[in-house]
């Protein structure tokens, strides 16, 4: 047992974020702590499945562009730094009907940010790309620069960068509870005590829990992914098939080349609209799960839909507006939270990383964070309280 052992900075979640933010905190000179309740990296919350897109028209938001700009340059330097690769090119494609947000936030993004760019239809997407089958009233935006990471690759490489900066990391230690004194943090886990003059909480799923501040505004929700064999696997190679993002009838659906699992790799946002405890969700796969999954890739990438080669739940968690949760404490600046990442945050965390070594260090950042702030959800509605 560890009894009231002083840190500069406490993480609290050592994965996508917490990782990267341990990182960064070490590369600035600070004595880092990072606690993780589970294995390093694991399979319990938002970060495993070997892959998550990451792409610079962004129909979210086109403020989160400069963000990403960063964010690419980042995952470059931690790949130079690992002697490894971490993040694949293969381009990126919205599409959606040409009246949607996919297809016209995305394109309002290019334009607005001079992003190299193509407007194309359904049909034109599929003589390029023939992986494809999209619907005849679709229409797209392809940008070159999407791709994807290797998930559990970057956590990893986060975390050895961390540990060769001074960082001391453990797995396998929950936090039980935490409080703020005039002297600084204190931190009590199932292992021991800690000590340190800034806490940062990355805790995924599990944030709305260790933070009464964002109650109800980090919601975890499940979700599933497949993996389906290929009956023409050339077709879903990284080199000719590009990343998706695609709304038709059935919801809005994400999907990737074949890296790792042998097989094409879809995902539905907001998949059954399970809200869960992360603690006691069901975590096996099952038919109901599978079926939607299977049907868009039979309907609109038939080569794709052979055998099944994996199913995976993971955990989205959701702040009501759908952008991230990432600022200090209202009730105290020594605590910085990053948490409501939404099935969109992880090619963030390089950047989310950085930012948090600034709120943890200067109380501010030169990003600018401004939609990503708890006080959005405190007026008018009282929402955070």
């Amino acid at each position: 047992m560890s009894r009231g052992r002083r840190f500069d900075v406490i993480v609290v979640g050592v994965g996508a974020m917490g990782s990267a933010a341990c990182h960064h905190l070490a590369g600035r000179g600070r004595r880092v702590l990072g606690l993780e309740r589970f294995d390093i990296p694991h399979s319990m919350g938002s970060s495993h499945g070997v892959t998550r897109i990451i792409r610079m028209a962004y129909f979210e938001d086109p403020s989160y562009v400069p963000l990403l700009a960063r964010a690419y340059r980042l995952w470059r330097e931690l790949e130079a730094e690992a002697g490894e690769r971490l993040l694949v090119i293969s381009g990126g494609i919205d599409a959606a009907p040409e009246g949607h947000e996919v297809f016209q936030g995305s394109l309002a993004s290019c334009r607005m940010h001079g992003l190299e760019h193509e407007v194309l239809t359904g049909a034109e997407v599929g003589e390029r790309f023939p992986g494809y089958r999209l619907p005849d009233d679709h229409m797209a935006v392809y940008q070159p620069d999407g791709g994807y990471l290797l998930s559990e690759r970057c956590v990893v490489a986060h975390v050895l960068a961390a540990q060769r900066q001074g960082a001391e990391i453990h797995a396998r230690e929950r936090v039980v509870g935490w409080d703020v004194g005039a002297a600084g943090v204190e931190v009590v886990t199932t292992r021991g005590e800690y000590r340190a003059d800034r806490l940062v909480i990355t805790a995924g799923a599990w944030s709305g829990g260790l933070v009464g501040a964002i109650g109800g505004l980090a919601v975890p929700e499940r979700q599933v992914l497949a993996w389906f064999q290929p009956t023409r696997p050339e077709l879903f190679a990284p080199d000719r098939f590009p990343i998706f993002n695609v709304e038709v009838d059935a919801g809005h659906f994400y999907g990737f080349p074949i890296e790792t699992i042998p097989g094409f790799k879809v995902g539905l946002y907001h998949h059954l609209g399970e809200e869960v405890d992360p603690d006691h969700m069901d975590r096996e796969p099952n038919a109901a799960d599978e079926a939607p999954l299977r049907d868009f890739t039979e309907r609109h990438f038939p080569e794709a839909a052979g055998p099944t080669m994996a199913l995976k739940t993971c955990l989205f968690t959701n702040s009501p507006d759908e952008h991230f949760i990432i600022d200090l404490h209202p009730d105290s600046d020594r605590v910085v939270v990053a948490a409501g990442f939404s099935g969109h945050g992880f090619k963030f965390s390089s950047l989310v990383g950085e930012i948090l070594a600034d709120l943890a260090i200067d109380g501010e950042t030169r990003h600018d964070i401004g939609l990503l702030r708890i006080s959005r959800f405190r007026r008018g509605t009282g929402a955070a309280h």
